[in-house]
């Protein structure tokens, strides 16, 4: 008897992956791709949507093939800040233009002096002004840059619901994606900015559907139910939602650190924007406060510089265990000068400025690189924590196996419980269950996240 199953892509920058869960939410099947990239009209980098769309294809193709499993359903989590431009007959219209492209400084002038000003449209679309990362922003270009392609654009699909589209034939927009810093959604009035409906951008934008909502489908004679997609940082969070209805806010580790406080119901203050705040979106479309800080980036540029320093392999901090005789002699290290801050956001810890002739071993100067990037994580996750009555602190991703900067967390909030969580594939896994009822008959497990506790046993300060 074919085992049940639910088939998920998760598609990231780098690294596209296919899992197949059982029931039970344990992955049964997995296999992961890159993809090279290519180039848009101005000889910037960016993702090659035909060899995405192509892979897509034979993922899913190979994922039926395996007789083991009934594939009841496929959903898709992707990263955000992308999207993808269709003509009347489905074919694309673009590349699909990295988040990364600098965006013309005149014409986001142009946006914002018509509009009301930057701090009038960040405040209500609950994001920084991020140029191209304003995923809003990249139509908008089209539009004044590029006309006449404009007018030959029929739907603009994220690229989550692009991907779902490609089973379905079906466009339609989510409530993740579109509350993922795209300056699209007014948060104080819960739909499209007057700014959206000014300029006609939703008449590209197709209809909103719920995201435990499915597309019945056959698939190379296959009924499936198929999900549209949800930007990834959002299910991520749902393993966590769905587990722990006691407040928490979960510190999200990798390239950025993304502290998201789904217990924090105040709007966005313009020192919290300028701090690099920002609200995203909860798959039920609730906003869900969040802070980041560039912490993964800075730990791979600042281990790199160690490793060439003191002579050892790129990855030695995987053998470094907390030590808290290490963090006391921190004390005696030279005070950092540091550059005139341009403005408020939170950039990069003191690190950067430091001398590496100033420390003794390899061992002090990673914990030193640990402890200031710990200092910048407390300034930002208290960002969000604010007077809400959270009380523990979940920490998920590459960090949340770093023994050292777990300890530093729990000394930076001594008053949390602090925990390392861990979920199989957390964003494949919350895509899954966004579509549970639609494939699984079974309830939801109780041990979806597993949780090692970390606490202070001796006062200490970082």
């Amino acid at each position: 008897m074919p085992i049940p199953v639910v088939a998920i892509l998760d598609i990231g920058k780098t690294n596209k992956k296919a899992f197949l869960f059982n029931e039970q939410y344990a992955i049964v099947e997995e296999f992961t791709a890159q993809l090279s990239e290519t180039t848009d009209e101005d000889g910037q980098p960016c993702e090659d949507i035909g060899l995405l769309a192509q892979w897509v294809v034979d993922a899913i193709t190979r994922l039926l093939s395996m007789r083991a499993y009934d594939i009841r359903a496929i959903n898709f989590s992707t990263y955000g800040a992308s999207m993808v431009h269709l003509d009347a007959r489905g074919r694309v219209m673009t590349p699909l233009y990295n988040y990364l492209k600098p965006y013309p400084a005149a014409l986001q002038q142009q946006f914002y002096t018509t509009y009301g000003g930057e701090q009038a449209i960040t405040s209500c679309t609950a994001s920084p002004a991020l140029g191209s990362l304003n995923a809003g922003m990249q139509l908008y270009r089209i539009k004044y840059r590029q006309p006449q392609l404009y007018e030959r654009i029929t739907w603009s699909l994220h690229l989550p619901q692009y991907i779902s589209s490609l089973l379905t034939n079906k466009y339609y927009s989510d409530i993740t994606s579109i509350g993922c810093h795209t300056q699209l959604w007014d948060f104080n009035r819960n739909t499209y900015h007057n700014w959206v409906l000014q300029e006609q951008l939703d008449k590209k934008l197709p209809p909103l559907l719920g995201d435990e909502e499915t597309i019945a489908c056959v698939i190379n004679g296959h009924p499936v139910a198929v999900g549209i997609g949800m930007h990834d940082s959002s299910a991520a969070l749902i393993p966590y939602l769905l587990s722990f209805t006691d407040p928490f806010v979960l510190i999200s580790t990798g390239t950025w650190c993304i502290s998201l406080n789904p217990f924090n119901k105040q709007p966005l203050t313009a020192d919290e924007l300028n701090q690099d705040c920002l609200c995203y979106m909860e798959y039920h479309g609730r906003p869900v406060k969040a802070s980041r800080l560039f912490s993964g980036d800075e730990h791979e540029q600042q281990t790199k510089k160690l490793a060439v320093h003191f002579g050892v392999p790129v990855n030695f901090y995987n053998s470094i265990r907390f030590n808290p005789d290490i963090i006391a002699s921190l004390q005696t290290l030279p005070p950092v000068t540091l550059p005139a801050a341009n403005d408020k956001a939170l950039k990069q810890s003191v690190f950067a400025w430091r001398d590496l002739n100033s420390f003794q071993s390899y061992e002090q100067a990673y914990h030193c690189l640990m402890a200031d990037i710990i200092s910048l994580q407390q300034q930002s996750t208290r960002l969000v924590i604010q007077d809400t009555p959270v009380r523990r602190i979940f920490v998920d991703g590459g960090f949340s196996k770093n023994p050292v900067y777990m300890h530093l967390l729990a000394i930076a909030f001594p008053h949390m419980e602090v925990y390392a969580a861990a979920v199989a594939q957390a964003t494949a896994a919350g895509a899954a269950l966004a579509i549970h009822p639609h494939w699984n008959t079974q309830p939801l497990p109780a041990d979806l996240v597993t949780m090692q506790h970390y606490t202070v046993t001796q006062k200490m300060h970082i």
